[in-house]
């Protein structure tokens, strides 16, 4: 599309078949002419809101950024829609090199690569930031690092380096405990579950899952998803901003190395209407209210969120120079004479017009 930010795809052919393989949080798609010719390799990455769509060629989505169409008649489009254009391709087959293994198909090797580099500086940080770095961790995102803490009651800002060297001396015990058979070490892993192992059983259950959980279009298919999330943006879960912004959801402490400055906040559950509820009885006082309300225009919840965080964190000083130039204002204003002055001063002109004042 002419908005779209990646690079023109030179690939020409009359008729091609599209095969793709997906590696951590890349998808590799491989257009192979049925004839002669080269085949092309383009390499994608999804951003925050990047999907295929296969839909009529004649009613091609919004942001369709890249377009595939079917020989049939009429044709279809495999599109590549990216409502925020986060997303990105690039031409060739190479994955992008500062990724490690991948949490899902390489699950042994991302394993070794975690436990053999716990001296390596993105362990320093808290374990809810270490998880989103695909150079350890290539798969695991924003919403499955919150599910895989919350499984294994981890606090999000404890130090990664102390929760997987505790998994890493976990691991050494077992294998060298000779009473334990290799059945038996299989069923403490099933029933006993340690991080790595959630990294690649979480994201399986969302893959293995019958319907596409993700496509917010489909309102059953999103409420499926909803359903499954135990702890992203459910009700009840505090959530607290990482230090590169994220927002990351938990249940109980946040940990040693929270950030500072901030306070966890709770999800609410909202609450429907009943439209079978009473209507609340009219009076003319409860009129006057709705009517100075109405005058009034409401706020936003942006405004109101501000309002409480001023309340939290003490006036700001913009505010602060406004109030003291109001309770100045009164000081311009002509003083207030003393009563027994005025008396005073009606009975000397009334002297000086030859009238009594009464007593």
């Amino acid at each position: 599309s002419a908005v779209g930010k990646g690079p023109e795809v030179p690939f020409f052919s009359e008729a091609y078949g599209i095969t793709a393989t997906a590696r951590g949080k890349e998808l590799r798609l491989t257009l192979a002419p049925l004839g002669p010719g080269e085949p092309q390799h383009l390499v994608f990455r999804f951003g925050m809101s990047g999907s295929f769509r296969l839909c009529p060629a004649a009613q091609l989505p919004r942001h369709a950024h890249l377009r595939f169409l079917t020989g049939e008649t009429p044709p279809r489009a495999l599109c590549f829609v990216d409502v925020r254009r986060f997303g990105s391709w690039r031409l060739g087959d190479a994955w992008q090199p500062d990724r490690g293994p991948c949490v899902l198909t390489e699950y042994q090797a991302f394993r070794e690569n975690v436990l053999k580099n716990l001296d390596d500086r993105a362990f320093d940080k808290p374990i809810c930031e270490a998880l989103l770095n695909q150079k350890f961790f290539n798969g695991i995102g924003n919403y499955l690092r919150s599910e895989i803490l919350y499984r294994l009651k981890i606090p999000p800002f404890e130090k990664a380096r102390t929760v997987l060297e505790a998994l890493k001396d976990q691991e050494q015990a077992r294998t060298k405990n000779p009473s334990l058979t290799l059945s038996k070490k299989l069923k403490l892993k099933r029933e006993n579950p340690d991080l790595l192992e959630l990294c690649h059983s979480v994201p399986m259950e969302v893959i293995a899952a019958e319907k596409n959980l993700f496509d917010p279009s489909d309102s059953d298919n999103y409420a499926a998803f909803k359903n499954w999330l135990q702890c992203y943006l459910v009700p009840g879960m505090s959530s607290l901003r990482d230090h590169n912004g994220r927002t990351v959801w938990f249940q109980g402490e946040p940990g040693p190395m929270a950030p500072k400055g901030q306070k966890p906040r709770k999800k609410r559950a909202q609450l429907k209407a009943d439209p079978e509820a009473p209507a609340p009885k009219v009076t003319k006082g409860t009129s006057k209210r709705r009517t100075r309300a109405a005058v009034k225009p409401p706020k936003s919840p942006k405004k109101e969120e501000e309002e409480k965080e001023e309340v939290a964190d003490g006036p700001r000083k913009g505010r602060a120079r406004g109030r003291r130039k109001a309770t100045a204002a009164p000081a311009l204003s002509k003083p207030e004479v003393p009563i027994k002055v005025r008396r005073s001063l009606r009975t000397s002109v009334r002297r000086g017009r030859g009238e009594t004042g009464s007593s």
